[in-house]
């Protein structure tokens, strides 16, 4: 049975999902009111992420049931997922402590690691090497990282969707010109796909100027689950682990930077902010289409061909990561990642 009607499918559902939560948020006055820490001006209503969650999760099943794809990754990203989708869902509603969050991002983190069989080997200079349980451990904490940082990078129109779509078409490029469409995993690639499916359905309503926001529940969503397919890749081609981590790129450099400086000035990193270098670009241009696009821009005109040279073997991935994350490193520097607003 094809599956090119699943995209289309996908995306449809995402769509009209999304329009409807955006009325049930303006009912039900789940509003995302504008506040000093905030990068937007207009009361907007927020929660729509949810249209991505339910859209991917209820294609994980049936590419299953078609054995189209295996079942441990089904149950991978369909356990992390929904599990982060709900507490960010809750969260969303009203606040939940800090430590319990943490604890059911780990929970979620150990349950994909547990589906996938853990960290996969890593190769750097030609080698490869199994991390054993530090491995794993490692690659916990990297579920966690990835799924906040995505939350803290989710701060103007349209960003958070933009990047996960080019970091998705990134990632079924390199299977498919590694050749992986044509064996015996013939069907990984679409993963990403869908992925990118259900955050195309949400994109219009959240291209800016924002109509609805994705929520918490989108945003770790999207986070854990590019993640766990980042790690999949790794398991397909070792790798291909080093190219999702260039895709990534641009999320991974601001929102750990922005960290790091945080930190070190002894800030409350939990608490909201607007000290990323997106968002300090955002306010010096005055709008957030401009960064959003400029953002889509250096992920397929600088990420991808460098994330494409490390996959098909070109160059080693560490090396092509150094070479993807200097510039980048050098606009988060520029724009101020993780300093104080300074006020007129």
């Amino acid at each position: 049975m094809s599956i090119w009607w699943l995209l289309p499918a996908v995306v449809g559902v995402s769509l009209f999902m999304t329009g409807a939560l955006r009325r049930y948020a303006l009912a039900r006055s789940l509003i995302d009111i504008p506040n000093a820490r905030s990068s937007h001006s207009v009361p907007t209503p927020r929660g729509g992420g949810v249209a991505i969650v339910v859209s991917f999760l209820l294609a994980l099943p049936v590419m299953a049931g078609m054995s189209l794809i295996a079942w441990p990754l089904a149950w991978a990203l369909l356990g992390a997922g929904a599990g982060i989708a709900v507490l960010g869902f809750l969260d969303d509603h009203g606040h939940i402590a800090a430590r319990w969050r943490l604890l059911g991002h780990f929970a979620a983190a150990i349950w994909a690691l547990f589906w996938l069989g853990g960290m996969p080997p890593v190769a750097m200079f030609g080698f490869t090497f199994d991390l054993g349980w530090f491995g794993h451990a490692l690659a916990a904490v990297y579920l966690v990282w990835l799924l906040n940082l995505y939350n803290f990078m989710d701060g103007i129109d349209g960003i958070a969707s933009v990047e996960a779509i080019c970091v998705c078409l990134g990632g079924a490029l390199l299977y498919v010109l590694l050749g992986i469409a044509g064996s015996a995993q013939a069907t990984v690639w679409v993963m990403p796909m869908l992925l990118a499916a259900a955050v195309v359905g949400f994109l219009f309503w959240n291209f800016p100027p924002a109509r609805i926001f994705m929520g918490d529940a989108g945003s770790g969503f999207l986070g854990i689950t590019l993640g766990v397919l980042s790690l999949q890749a790794a398991w397909v081609a070792p790798q291909l682990l080093w190219s999702w981590l260039i895709l990534l790129g641009v999320f991974i450099v601001d929102a750990t930077l922005t960290l790091l400086r945080r930190l070190l000035r002894g800030d409350k990193v939990y608490e909201a902010h607007r000290s990323h270098a997106y968002q300090h670009a955002s306010r010096r241009v005055g709008r957030h289409l401009p960064i959003t696009l400029i953002v889509g821009s250096i992920n397929l005109l600088w990420l991808l061909p460098i994330a494409l040279w490390v996959g098909l073997g070109g160059v080693d991935g560490l090396l092509g990561l150094l070479i993807a994350y200097v510039p980048l490193l050098g606009l988060a520097v520029k724009y101020h990642a993780g300093e104080l607003e300074v006020r007129a």
